[in-house]
This record gives C-alpha cells, structure tokens and sequence, in this order.
C-alpha cells in the first residue's frame, strides 16, 4: 500500500481532526526513525499513518487494532504493517511481540507524539524551541494529558535503546521537521 492509498483509508474511516493530525504526527515520527535507522521510509510512514485507521469504528480493545487489521488482510496489505499496528496495543503483544524494529518503533512513537503535542498546545510557540526538559517537566504533571501513559513512554525510549531525552528529542524533531516521504510539513500538525 503506498501512501496515497493509505490516506484514501484513513480519511475513510477517520473524520476527527485529532485523530487525523495524530495520525500525521505518528506519520512523520515513524518516517524519521525510518530514515535514521536505513529502513523503508514508505513502509514505515504508512504503517504510522494507519496505525489508528480504525478507532472511531472500534476504539474498545480489542476490537480495536483486530478490525483494522481485518479490513487491511482484506485490501492485501503487507503483513508486515499488519502486525505492527496490532503490536501497537498491549492486548495483542502475546501474538505480536514487540520483537523487531518496525513494531518497537510504531510503539515508542505512538504514545509520545501524543504528549509532545499536548505539551505543544500550551506553549504559546508551540513546537518552536521544545526541549526534551520542558516535555519532561510535564511528563512530571500526572494530570497532564493523565490519558497519555508515562510507562509507555518510558518503555518506548527502553525499546528503542536511547534515552528519554533523546527519545523526545527524535519525536520533537520529526514533528517540527517535514516528513520526507509525505512531504507533510511537521508544524502543520499542532
């Protein structure tokens, strides 16, 4: 599935416009680590930019991530994005193991680019001059985004085998960059 189409699927299934820039920003984080690493960046984009395809439809567990993957089975998507996006929710780790880069990556990403946002919505500039400490700082706030899990995140920097400063860093950077693959500028995102 090319990039194109995984757009066509998305908005398909996706009409909130959280959802639709979340899915933006997994795009862009997901592109990033692509290209640092030498892996797929079209494979890589496309598997952040569906990653939650299926969430309005199905957004209890573990309907969630099971349909999605039903309906891409279904289109012939590559197995290989399938089963990230199912590693992606803890429900379905025994059968999708975060055991290779694509699913740790899709992991790491997904949780953090949801907090560096919200940290970014009450930054008067926004992305523009975010460090690792000041998302750390909030990190720090339990009622802050108090959805968004800290023991994710955590466990994302682990997989990914950096620091946590750096592991928001790399989520920052992707954000406030333009994705390669989708040419999508990062501050458009916020």
């Amino acid at each position: 599935m090319n990039r194109d189409a995984a757009w066509k699927l998305l908005t398909e299934y996706t009409h909130s416009e959280s959802l639709l820039k979340h899915a933006l920003a997994v795009e862009a984080a997901m592109c990033h680590h692509a290209h640092r690493l030498g892996q797929d960046v079209e494979l890589w984009g496309v598997t952040g930019l569906l990653h939650d395809f299926d969430y309005e439809h199905w957004p209890n567990p573990p309907e969630h991530t099971r349909e999605g993957a039903r309906i891409l089975r279904q289109l012939g998507v590559d197995e290989e994005i399938v089963g990230a996006i199912l590693s992606h929710a803890d429900w379905n780790h025994a059968d999708f193991p975060l055991d290779r880069p694509l699913r740790q990556t899709l992991f790491a990403v997904d949780e953090l680019c949801g907090f560096v946002t919200a940290v970014s919505y009450v930054r008067p500039e926004g992305l523009t001059g975010m460090t690792a400490s000041s998302v750390r700082k909030k990190l720090k706030q339990k009622s802050f985004a108090a959805a968004v899990s800290r023991e994710d995140i955590q466990r994302g920097a682990e997989l990914l085998g950096l620091s946590l400063d750096d592991h928001i860093t790399h989520v920052i950077q992707a954000l406030g960059s333009v994705c390669g693959f989708c040419s999508t500028p990062g501050s458009q995102l916020i």
